[in-house]
């Protein structure tokens, strides 16, 4: 039976960044992953935006690797020539009622450490995007976009230049933890075994199944998955908008807002859609309720000016209605198994705290600190 030092499941963004930091390490490291290429869920659908770590509890993993991740990306995409803007974002309001919240979302982004954040008055607002319609905003110059994938491509050929393999269609059936290792099957043409000293779980949103066919993981550490699913309109003709556009948030996501793109156009999204099952479809009878959220904050939305575009699932670890927990890196910390690594619920900041998420699980398989982190307190 063939050993590697590391198996890392899942060729998302996360666990490319994962393949390239155990690589770096000096570790033989295989990707598996049951899709024909990388990034062909979460990691390829979502809003494509570099966080800046406003809304996240102080010392969290989540805010943490956020903000970790975000200093990073500047300066790897500079470095790899991976397409990407610093935008700047405006968190807007659009009701007097609403400075409250907007507030103590500044505050939380300053206890957090997300950088400079400045209060903008409807004058100052209207003066830069004179298009919007709202009573005060939070500038944050960190917030940006990026080209998804163009960051896991560059992670893929980081960890390919380390001597890292990435093995497409092949879907893991099952684990066995032994002694000083897991014997790893799988659904392959060939019926491939493999043995690892090192498993790290990066499956997205079939990390708790495949958690659950580990043989030697007590059941009850791994959570609950909740689906959400989040839609996008893309607008007919050029943005008028020069930077991200963000209302406030509720308990599901960060609201319907604008993220203007590298051709000058923009798509408006995600919504938050509780739902049972992966469908990717768009229903275009969600544009009502995209135009109604949309015209609080731009009252001049053309009608009939929304065309479906495309839609992500958010593996959420919380019910509707529930306080959002933080990111789950679970190590032999949590669970008992030494060399086990699994990743829950890692929805948005996941683009952006790809990179620091992949350090935490490093630390957590007893590596030391990587230059690139070296400053990350790790929970």
């Amino acid at each position: 039976m063939e050993t590697v030092d590391a198996l890392v499941v899942g060729a998302g963004v996360v666990g490319l960044a994962t393949a390239r930091r155990l690589a770096m390490a000096g570790l033989e490291t295989l990707v598996v992953e049951r899709h024909a290429g990388p990034g062909e869920e979460t990691s390829s659908r979502n809003s494509e935006v570099i966080h800046a770590g406003l809304y996240y509890p102080p010392g969290s993993l989540r805010a943490r690797c956020c903000i970790a991740g975000r200093d990073f990306l500047y300066r790897y995409l500079a470095e790899r020539g991976v397409w990407h803007r610093r935008l700047g974002k405006l968190v807007v309001a659009t009701d007097e009622r609403q400075h409250p919240r907007l507030r103590a979302i500044l505050d939380n982004a300053r206890a957090s450490g997300a950088g400079a954040l400045e209060w903008w008055d409807a004058r100052r607002v209207h003066r830069v995007e004179p298009e919007l319609a709202v009573t005060a905003a939070l500038w944050s110059p960190a917030s940006g976009v990026l080209d998804a994938h163009g960051l896991m491509t560059a992670y893929l050929a980081d960890a390919e230049a380390h001597g890292a393999v990435l093995v497409p269609r092949t879907p893991l059936t099952g684990v066995t933890v032994e002694a000083d290792r897991f014997v790893c099957r799988f659904a392959d043409a060939a019926g491939t075994v493999l043995a690892t000293r090192r498993l790290v779980v990066a499956a997205g949103l079939a990390a708790p199944e495949l958690a659950r066919r580990i043989r030697g993981l007590d059941p009850r550490q791994v959570p609950r998955q909740w689906l959400c699913k989040g839609n996008y309109f893309t607008l007919r003709g050029r943005c008028p908008f020069r930077h991200l556009v963000y209302p406030l948030p509720d308990e599901a996501s960060l609201g319907i807002h604008v993220t203007p793109d590298r051709s000058g156009r923009c798509r408006f999204g995600p919504d938050a859609e509780w739902v049972d099952r992966v469908d990717y479809r768009v229903d275009p009878g969600h544009a009502p309720a995209f135009v109604a959220a949309i015209r609080r904050y731009w009252p001049d939305l053309p009608a009939d000016a929304l065309a479906p575009d495309y839609a992500g699932i958010r593996p959420k670890l919380h019910p509707p209605g529930t306080p959002r927990p933080d990111f789950r890196v679970d190590g032999p910390e949590v669970h008992g198994i030494p060399g086990l690594v699994l990743f829950f619920g890692i929805e948005s900041p996941g683009l952006t705290a790809s990179a620091a998420l992949a350090e935490v699980a490093a630390r957590r398989l007893g590596l030391p600190p990587s230059a690139e982190f070296s400053d990350l307190a790790v929970p």
